[in-house]
């Protein structure tokens, strides 16, 4: 090795991070020492042609049913939303009738209940900066987590200088640190004794997604099909559109197993293909089906330390200033243990069950009459309206936060439901009552701003 690890051990017993983090990251950076980049080139890949249409699949509910007892929802929680300038957790953000994320989330699992007579336990995986913020925010609607603990933590992991030593930033002490991907998460649910402690409990299926994705809710049909599969690992993929390009992609390897190929692991001279939507034609949700005594004995056949593929990124030691010096990331993403389960699957789901909200023009849309809450709790686009499909363009010098949205929508959101397409340039602000149709631009007088009065129709 080309460098010591032992400051970076040394920095995170420090920190009191578990054995199984340490190893895990050791690993990774051993392979980053020895010149891997974690590039995954296309000679190595085959794409995939088709897989299994759950509009197919006919009615498993009553399948899902029976197995309700034994699954449990986990949320990833970690995010902080800072690209929408947000500080707390992103899922405490108002999405949808005054409602957050987790609101949301808290009040389908209440509805299960209701509904069906079944406590399915709600988990998040929460990071040290969202964990008491989303736990008092879901004090309010009982124990959702039933006889298991309410959440457990991320690990985190050193960022690494140019030198590949660990990071120093006195100023902000903070910075030396990142999250390892959400590939953490088995190493995470091991650590935190949460994998043993479902086993223990009777749960044999955790249905996985991300907290922002609003189409990811527990289906009762996915649910028994995976049971009936009995895959040990399944993925959630839809049609890859030209929205999707740079998304990951499905592909299998040249062992034959489902692969999954991220962004970041793109050589840059394939960038053209991997954005080929008619070659690598399906996109991951990152909505996962885990056999839990299937992952259980994965861990305890790697030592805790599942072999997940390296994604090395850069990033300014300073987020706020792209300027300050570059630092390596070491992450891993959770879909890529698609490719260590012999039988893991992919099943192709309506473009409804991928409904995240990364920027602010997907608040709006969500917050729109575009979309509406069904009496399950989910949040559907609305009958007659193109829902995720309308492009919303707003000026990231206006509207890049969710305090500038809100200053120029103080009224709430324009209607979109017959919106094709909005562009925005400029400060515009919207009144009361405005209604957006078809395609519309607006565009604020250059150092000057643009009021749409109460009640206006614009239709283009």
């Amino acid at each position: 090795m080309s460098a010591s690890f032992a400051p970076f051990e040394r920095k995170m017993r420090e920190a009191g991070l578990p054995d199984v983090a340490v190893r895990s990251f050791r690993a990774h950076f051993e392979a980053l020492v020895s010149g891997e980049t974690g590039l995954l080139s296309e000679r190595e890949l085959e794409p995939v042609d088709a897989v299994p249409d759950a509009a197919s699949f006919g009615d498993l509910r009553g399948v899902g049913l029976e197995a309700l007892s034994h699954t449990v929802v986990i949320k990833l929680n970690g995010g902080l939303g800072t690209s929408m300038g947000m500080t707390r957790a992103k899922s405490l953000v108002q999405v949808k009738d005054g409602l957050s994320f987790l609101d949301v989330i808290a009040r389908q699992i209440v509805r299960l209940h209701e509904h069906h007579g079944v406590t399915v336990p709600l988990v998040l995986m929460d990071s040290f900066r969202t964990q008491a913020d989303s736990m008092a925010l879901l004090s309010g609607y009982g124990k959702l987590s039933g006889r298991l603990a309410p959440d457990f933590l991320q690990h985190k992991v050193p960022r690494i200088a140019a030198d590949l030593t660990p990071v120093r930033w006195p100023a902000a002490p903070e910075h030396e640190w990142c999250p390892p991907g959400h590939g953490d998460i088995y190493a995470a649910l091991l650590s935190s004794g949460e994998l043993d402690a479902m086993l223990a409990a009777g749960y044999r299926t955790a249905f996985v997604s991300n907290a922002d994705n609003l189409g990811a809710v527990l289906d009762l049909g996915l649910l028994g099909w995976f049971v009936e599969s009995h895959a040990p690992f399944a993925m959630e993929v839809k049609q890859r559109t030209h929205a999707d390009r740079k998304g990951g992609h499905l592909a299998r390897n040249r062992a034959g197993r489902l692969t999954l190929r991220e962004t970041a692991q793109c050589p840059e001279d394939e960038r053209k293909s991997f954005e080929d939507v008619s070659l690598w034609r399906f996109f991951n949700t990152n909505n996962l089906w885990i056999h839990l005594p299937a992952l259980r004995h994965a861990l305890a056949e790697t030592d805790g330390v599942l072999p997940l593929p390296l994604i090395r990124n850069e990033k300014p030691v300073d987020p706020e200033d792209p300027t300050s010096p570059r630092v390596i990331q070491l992450e891993t993403a959770m879909g890529a243990a698609i490719a260590l389960f012999e039988g893991a699957q992919a099943v192709r789901v309506p473009d409804e069950r991928f409904a995240p909200v990364k920027t602010t023009g997907d608040l709006l849309r969500v917050r729109s009459d575009a979309y509406l809450r069904d009496e399950e709790e989910r949040v559907v686009p609305a009958p007659g309206g193109l829902g995720g499909a309308i492009a919303i363009d707003l000026d990231a010098k206006h509207f890049r936060t969710v305090a500038e949205l809100a200053l120029r929508t103080p009224h709430g959101p324009p209607s979109l439901l017959h919106c094709r397409r909005l562009s925005v340039r400029g400060d515009v602000r919207f009144g009361r009552g405005v209604v957006i149709e078809g395609d519309v631009t607006l565009e604020a007088p250059a150092g000057g701003r643009l009021d749409v009065p109460d009640g206006k129709v614009l239709a283009g």
